[in-house]
C-alpha cells in the first residue's frame, strides 16, 4: 500500500539544509508552505533549528512514530540512514539523492545494497536520483520542484526528474492540476507499474500520464495496463523508441523488429493512448480528465472564420475515426432563422468573422442540442469584432448544458487570446491554439470509448503435433546447430497446421530430374543448407523449372553457386518443390522482444521487405481482432482486396495463420526469430501455401 507516500502524517526531511540554494532546504521548505496539516521534522544534526521548526540529529531521535522519511544525503550514507528508517519503523521512504547506478558499477552496487536494506525492513521506496512527490489536495510537496499546481484529476508518473521540474512549471503557467506527481528516477522499488495498479482505483485520479524511458517487465506492464484502461485512460510518452534490441539478426522479422515496434504494438493491444510529444500528452490529458467521453464519433465544428474550419475538417478526416456530423434538419432551420445569410448552416458552422458572443452561444446551443452530433470543437480566431473573454464564457455556458457531450475549444491567436483560454482551462474546458490539437485530443477520446465497448479477448487454440517440434529442435541441438534447415522448417509448420507445397530433396541431377517428373513441372528448386538463410541472395533459388534438361543444369548450377558463395556451408542437397501458383505474397514472422515476449509479424512478403518496410507488429498472445486490424494496418492492404480485375486473397487463411503462428510460437519460446516468406494467400476457400521459412532457436531450452 502507498497510503503514506501520498497520505502521511508525519514528514521526516533528512538532509534538511539552511543553505537556500541546497536541495535539502528546497524539500524542507516545500512540505511546509503549502498547506500540509500533518507534522514536518527536519533531520539535520548540524543544526539547531530550520525555518522555525526544531531539528534533529537523527531520525531517531523524533518523537512518535514517522509515516514518511525524504532522504536527502549524499549517496554514500543512505544505506546508513536507510537502516535507521528501518529500526524506527518507517515504511515509506522517497530518496531524492542522486549517485546511484546512474553514475556507473560502484553506484548499482550501492543501488542494491540499498534495496537489501529496504527489503530487510520492509521499506517502500520511490527513487533514488529523483524530483519526489507531489499530492496537491493535501499540501504534500515532497519534491524540489519549484512552486505547487493546484489539485485536479490528473495523475503523472515520470522517469525524468528534469522532465517532471520541466513539467510541473509548465502546468503551474497553465493552470493545470494534478491528482498526484511521482518522479521516481531510478526505480529501485515503486515504480510504473506499481503506480499504475494504485491509481486504478485512486477516486481522485481520471486519467493516469506517464514519461517512460523503460519498463521492468513487458508482459506484466500489458496485463496492468489491460486492466487499468478498462477503467480509466492511460497516456504514454514513450522515449528511446528508436533503439533496436540487442541481438543476432538473421531473419526479416529480427531486422525490422525493435523496441519501437514492440512497445508501440503493446499499446495498442492494451488501450494505453501513445503521444509522441509532452504537448500532446497534456493535449489529451486535458480533454480526458475534464471532459466526458463522446456517445460518438460525429463532430460539429463552429467557426467564426472559414480557414481554421476547413483545418479542423481536415484533421478529422486524416484521424480515421471521426467524422463531421449532418445536422438535423431541424437544427439547420433552427440556425437560418437566427444566423447571418452568408453564414454556413451546414458542418463546419461558420457564424462569420463579426460574430459576437451571443451569436456564438445561439450556435453552439443549438448544435449540442442536434441528436446527429457526438461532441464539438469550438474554435476562435481574433477579428476586429471578437469578443474574446464573453465568447469563452458562452462556450462555458453552452458545455455546461444538459447534454453531457464534450466541448474542446481553440482560440487561436497569442497575447488577445490568453484571457480566453485562461478562462476556459480554469473552467475545465480544455482550449488548444492549433485546430489539429483539438481534433487530435477528441479523436484519441473516441477510439478510447470504441475500446471500452470492444468484447472480451477472443483467444483461440488449434490441435498440433508438439511432440514432432520437440523432436526436430532436439535434433538440431544435437548437432550443435540453431538455424533450422528448410526440411526441418517445414515439419515443424506442418505439426502446427501449415500447409507447405510438395517437395523432396535431390542429392544428384538425375534425381532432381526423377523428383521433378513426379512432382509435376513446372518446379521450384533451392538449395537445402542450414547455413544459408537468405538463399535468393546468392542465386540458390530458381523458379520455373519446366524440363529435365534444366531441372538437372539447375541442379548442378545451384550447388555451384552455394559452394562458391559460402564453401563452408553444410550443403544437403536441392529441395525440389512443388510450384504454387497465383495468389498474393506475404510475410509472416516472429521476434523475440527482449521486454515484451514474441512479436508477430505481417506485411507483404517476397524479397523486398526490408526496404518497404510495409508490416504491422503485435505481441503474442493474438486475439483474433488483432490479427484482423494486422491485415488493415500495411499501407498495401488493399493489394489484398484485389485490383483492376485480380482476385482477392483468402485473408481468413491469413488470419488463422497468424493465430497458429502465435499459439507455435508461445508454446515453443526457444523460438527466437522466424520467417514465412513468402506465404502465398490464395484465393477465398483456397488458403493459403508457406513456400518457404526459416527459424532460429536458442542453443538451450528455456534459453
Amino acid at each position: 500500500m502507498l497510503e503514506h507516500f501520498f497520505q502521511p502524517n508525519t514528514v521526516a526531511v533528512i538532509g534538511a539544509s539552511q543553505d537556500p540554494v541546497k536541495v535539502g532546504h528546497a524539500v524542507f521548505h516545500n512540505m511546509i508552505s503549502f498547506g500540509f496539516k500533518g507534522v514536518v521534522y527536519p533531520i539535520n544534526p548540524n543544526a539547531q533549528s530550520l525555518l522555525g521548526h526544531q531539528c534533529y540529529p537523527s531520525v531517531m531521535q523524533v518523537p512518535g512514530n514517522v509515516d514518511l522519511a525524504v532522504v536527502v544525503v549524499p549517496a554514500k550514507l543512505v544505506p546508513a540512514v536507510m537502516r535507521e528508517c528501518g529500526q524506527k519503523g518507517i515504511d515509506s521512504v522517497i530518496i531524492i539523492s542522486a549517485g546511484f547506478k546512474e553514475t556507473g558499477p560502484e553506484g548499482a552496487q550501492l543501488e542494491r545494497d540499498v534495496g537489501a536494506i529496504a527489503r530487510e525492513h520492509g521499506i517502500r521506496v520511490v527513487g533514488p536520483n529523483c524530483l519526489g512527490i507531489v499530492a496537491p489536495a493535501l499540501g504534500v510537496n515532497a519534491s524540489f520542484a519549484p512552486g505547487m499546481p493546484k489539485p485536479g484529476h490528473v495523475a503523472l508518473m515520470s522517469q525524468s526528474g528534469a522532465l517532471a521540474t520541466a513539467i510541473l512549471d509548465w502546468a503551474l503557467a497553465q493552470g493545470v492540476g494534478f491528482s498526484k506527481f511521482v518522479s521516481f528516477g531510478n526505480g529501485l522499488d515503486i515504480e510504473t507499474l506499481e503506480l499504475l495498479r494504485a491509481w486504478k482505483d485512486d477516486a481522485d485520479t481520471a486519467v493516469i500520464v506517464a514519461y517512460v524511458e523503460g519498463l521492468r517487465d513487458g508482459a506484466e506492464f500489458m496485463t496492468i495496463a489491460r486492466e487499468v484502461t478498462a477503467v480509466k485512460p492511460v497516456i504514454v510518452l514513450k522515449s528511446g523508441g528508436t533503439a533496436a534490441g540487442a541481438r543476432a539478426v538473421s531473419s526479416h522479422t529480427g531486422s525490422l523488429a525493435g523496441s519501437e515496434q514492440a512497445y508501440a504494438a503493446a499499446f495498442h493491444q492494451t488501450g494505453v493512448i501513445r503521444a509522441e510529444t509532452v504537448g500532446e500528452l497534456f493535449d489529451f490529458a486535458l480533454a480526458f480528465a475534464y471532459q466526458p467521453l463522446p456517445a460518438g464519433a460525429g463532430t460539429a465544428v463552429v467557426t467564426n472564420a472559414g480557414g481554421p474550419g476547413i483545418m479542423a475538417t481536415d484533421a478529422a478526416e486524416r484521424s480515421g475515426v471521426l467524422h463531421l456530423s449532418s445536422p438535423d434538419k431541424s437544427t439547420v432551420e433552427r440556425l437560418r432563422q437566427k444566423l447571418p445569410a452568408a453564414a454556413n448552416f451546414y458542418n463546419p458552422i461558420d457564424v462569420l468573422g463579426d460574430a459576437d458572443a451571443e451569436r456564438y452561444r445561439f450556435a453552439m446551443e443549438s448544435v449540442l442540442a442536434d441528436p446527429n452530433v457526438d461532441a464539438m470543437v469550438a474554435l476562435l480566431c481574433p477579428q476586429a469584432m471578437t469578443q474574446v473573454e464573453e465568447t469563452a464564457h458562452a462556450i462555458y455556458d453552452a458545455s455546461n448544458t444538459d447534454h453531457a457531450k464534450p466541448v474542446l475549444a481553440c482560440l487561436m491567436g497569442g497575447e488577445k487570446m490568453q484571457v480566453g483560454r485562461r478562462f476556459l482551462e480554469a473552467n475545465g474546458i480544455p482550449a488548444y491554439a492549433y485546430p489539429e490539437q483539438a481534433v487530435g485530443a477528441l479523436a484519441h477520446m473516441v477510439r478510447y470509448r470504441q475500446r471500452l465497448a470492444e468484447p472480451e479477448p477472443e483467444l483461440v487454440s488449434f490441435d498440433a503435433d508438439r511432440e514432432k517440434v520437440k523432436q526436430v529442435f532436439g535434433a538440431v541441438r544435437a548437432q550443435g546447430r540453431v538455424n533450422l534447415g528448410e526440411v526441418e522448417a517445414r515439419e515443424v509448420l506442418t505439426a502446427y497446421g501449415f500447409r507447405v507445397p510438395e517437395a523432396r530433396l535431390a542429392h544428384s541431377a538425375p534425381e532432381a530430374v526423377e523428383l521433378a517428373e513426379a512432382i509435376g513441372y513446372p518446379v521450384v528448386m533451392k538449395i537445402s543448407s542450414p547455413d544459408i538463410l537468405h538463399k535468393s541472395d546468392i542465386g540458390a533459388v530458381r523458379v520455373g523449372i519446366a524440363s529435365p534438361d534444366q531441372a538437372a543444369d539447375t541442379f548442378d548450377l545451384i550447388l555451384l553457386r552455394a559452394q562458391r558463395y559460402m564453401p563452408t556451408a553444410q550443403l544437403r542437397g536441392v529441395l525440389v518443390q512443388e510450384m504454387i501458383r497465383g495468389g498474393k505474397e506475404v510475410i509472416l514472422g516472429v521476434s523475440r522482444d527482449p521486454q515484451f515476449g514474441p512479436l508477430i509479424m505481417f506485411g507483404l512478403g517476397g524479397i523486398y521487405v526490408e526496404v518497404l518496410k510495409d508490416v504491422a507488429f503485435r505481441v503474442a498472445p493474438l486475439e483474433r481482432r488483432h490479427a484482423e486490424q494486422m491485415l488493415h494496418e500495411i499501407r498495401a492492404a488493399g493489394l489484398l482486396g484485389g485490383v483492376r480485375g485480380e482476385r482477392p486473397a483468402d485473408t481468413e487463411a491469413i488470419v488463422e495463420s497468424l493465430l497458429r503462428l502465435s499459439q507455435l510460437t508461445l508454446e515453443f519460446p526457444e523460438i527466437v526469430e522466424m520467417d514465412i516468406n513468402p506465404l502465398a494467400a490464395l484465393e477465398p476457400g483456397r488458403g493459403v501455401v508457406a513456400i518457404d521459412s526459416r527459424i532460429t532457436i536458442a542453443e538451450r531450452t528455456g534459453q
